[in-house]
């Protein structure tokens, strides 16, 4: 009788570890964007990433497990708080999978927080601090898009090389800004330049002036801006009526977007070297992608919308390739797949969750230089991965031994 009933246990746990993942399997999957949709950064990320997951959503086929992808949205205001609250209450209750986006770094790193708690995916595609797979990594965050790391190494690189060699910084007053201005200041100090000083605005001001006459008493060379979204904007735009370009100063955009470009016009961001990671006018294969969002947008996508288009579809396939929606083994199937999609051609996904690919190095193109609408970038140069990002070795993420 005792081997009787050791063999009925031993059934139904064997029963019970199979059904595990077939139970998972017969809940929806699910995906929550937490974006800006109203601030400093509702332009590069906020309803165009809404739209960008959708799409990858749709082309996937709209169903896993023979139940529709559901998709949820919320409003993270650009505070960390909120961010851990929303992340909390989407992987504890509403049995959210996976969430995306993230607008500012200091809400990736409180929603990676949850992240870790509960064991479920986060893929940043919006924050950009190389804390992110550095000091701060987690076995379940993917970084997506770019970071401080790789657009400080291509711009700031380029820039030293061809004379701009003194530094003054107006950084955005946290972990974003603050790691723009360390990154980009490594690679200055590195190349034989120099750093002068910095002055810190807070998040989303309207009056750079103080910040400005600062920058233009240093008489540095370089004004780098460590800042993102609207603050770039304003800076850019009350730079030029207090003249300081004219004065013999230039500008660094060290993370800009194409809707930056928009907002400002060619007249004031002609010449304006910058990078991103993606432009809808590279190739076939971003011309097509940048058409179809055009169409439901009425305006190109960003780099972050067109990430996290490619992050969404990317992690739907590996979840459909794993069979299950289980963390670690869709994870594993992420990374050994490599990202061949509308944003890159060429990425790879690390241990330390940084998605590595090519950057591209661009010139804002003169009025009279460009054809039509959205027409602002001449490529200057294609930075390969291994040379963009941090090297693995050096991020300092406790994960990597």
């Amino acid at each position: 009788m005792r081997a009787i009933f050791k063999t009925i246990a031993a059934g139904g746990l064997f029963s019970a570890a199979l059904a595990g993942p077939a139970l998972a399997q017969q809940t929806a999957l699910k995906i929550g964007v937490l974006s800006d949709f109203q601030s400093v950064y509702a332009d590069i990320g906020g309803m165009g990433n809404v739209e960008a997951t959708k799409m990858a959503i749709e082309e996937f086929g709209g169903t896993m497990f023979g139940k529709p992808i559901e998709l949820v949205t919320a409003d993270v205001l650009n505070k960390a708080d909120i961010a851990a609250t929303i992340a909390r209450k989407w992987y504890e209750a509403e049995n959210v999978d996976m969430i995306i986006d993230m607008p500012t770094s200091a809400t990736a790193l409180a929603g990676m927080e949850m992240s870790k708690q509960f064991e479920k995916i986060m893929i940043v595609t919006d924050a950009a601090s190389s804390d992110i797979t550095g000091k701060s990594c987690s076995p379940y965050t993917v970084h997506w898009t770019y970071d401080t790391y790789a657009n400080a190494h291509t711009v700031g690189s380029a820039i030293v090389k061809n004379g701009g060699d003194s530094w003054f910084f107006i950084t955005a007053d946290y972990l974003f800004g603050h790691s723009i201005e360390r990154d980009t200041g490594d690679v200055v100090r590195a190349a034989g330049g120099k750093v002068i000083g910095s002055a810190r605005h807070p998040l989303n001001t309207p009056d750079f002036s103080s910040f400005l006459l600062q920058a233009q008493a240093s008489k540095a060379k370089i004004i780098g801006m460590a800042n993102g979204g609207a603050d770039t904007i304003n800076t850019i735009k009350q730079a030029s009526e207090f003249g300081i370009v004219a004065g013999g100063q230039n500008l660094a955009g060290i993370v800009m977007f194409i809707s930056d470009i928009h907002s400002l016009g060619l007249k004031l961001a002609q010449g304006l070297i910058i990078t991103e990671a993606y432009y809808w006018d590279l190739n076939d294969r971003t011309r097509a992608f940048g058409k179809r969002f055009f169409e439901r947008m009425k305006r190109m996508p960003t780099m972050n919308q067109a990430a996290t288009y490619s992050a969404t579809l990317h992690y739907l396939n590996a979840v459909k390739a794993a069979g299950t929606k289980e963390t670690k083994t869709v994870l594993a199937k992420m990374r050994e797949t490599p990202v061949r999609d509308a944003f890159t051609d060429n990425g790879m996904l690390r241990e330390d969750g940084r998605m590595v690919h090519s950057m591209f190095l661009f010139e804002v193109k003169k009025p009279e230089e460009s054809k039509a609408p959205w027409d602002y970038y001449k490529v200057l140069a294609e930075v390969p991965g291994d040379q963009a990002f941090r090297p693995l070795k050096d991020g300092g993420c406790p994960l990597i031994k």
